[in-house]
């Protein structure tokens, strides 16, 4: 059997787009050998200072708390939970629509951390200072790689990272290894930076 290759990714669990380009990662890992392994960064670290709409900022303020969750989940029980907990966190969020009712957002982190295995006591962590360093160090760590102007997710591919793929539905089988190879092709060249048009379809999770 090849060694696996590991292949790293930041991500937010309330971002959609990092939700979908994560499934598809799981789906690339079917029909590739490679290993996925699982970083959190922050969308609200992310726009500090930044000029965005008081909503959306409003938003990511809340949002905060399941990355802090997911922090002190690493710190407690090893960085080995953090993949299992954000399918959980996610699934609820994106698969089932909690992150639009952010007014029981507590009681949906505490569903996940129960489904992953862990102690729901973590949920405290939400509305805790205690992992904000921790939370800044992973997300640091991922946006370093590829500059302040781009966000969730992050993939790193040994001395490769780059920002996405932003995609709006998860491709599957060799669909899947397909668009992982393209990926991988076009970002291995140094002085390749972008290749973008606009998103014409909201994201899907089926």
């Amino acid at each position: 059997m090849s060694e696996k290759t590991p292949v790293d990714l930041w991500f937010d669990p309330f971002c959609p787009f990092a939700w979908v380009t994560s499934r598809w990662l799981l789906e690339v890992e079917k029909v590739r050998p490679i290993e996925p392994r699982w970083h959190i960064m922050s969308l609200n670290v992310l726009n500090e200072g930044k000029d965005v709409p008081e909503a959306y900022r409003e938003q990511i303020a809340r949002a905060i708390g399941p990355v802090r969750v997911v922090a002190a989940a690493a710190a407690k029980y090893g960085e080995h939970v953090v993949g299992p907990l954000y399918t959980e966190l996610g699934t609820r969020f994106h698969n089932q629509r909690a992150v639009r009712r952010l007014g029981d957002l507590r009681d949906t982190v505490q569903d996940a951390l129960a489904a992953a295995g862990l102690d729901t006591a973590l949920a405290d962590a939400m509305d805790s200072t205690d992992y904000d360093e921790a939370v800044r160090r992973s997300h640091d760590e991922g946006i370093t790689l590829v500059g302040q102007e781009v966000g969730t997710p992050v993939i790193r591919v040994g001395q490769n990272a780059f920002f996405g793929p932003v995609i709006s539905s998860i491709p599957r089988g060799e669909d899947a290894g397909r668009l992982w190879d393209g990926v991988l092709l076009v970002t291995g060249f140094d002085e390749f930076f972008e290749l973008k048009r606009s998103r014409t379809s909201e994201p899907r999770f089926d």
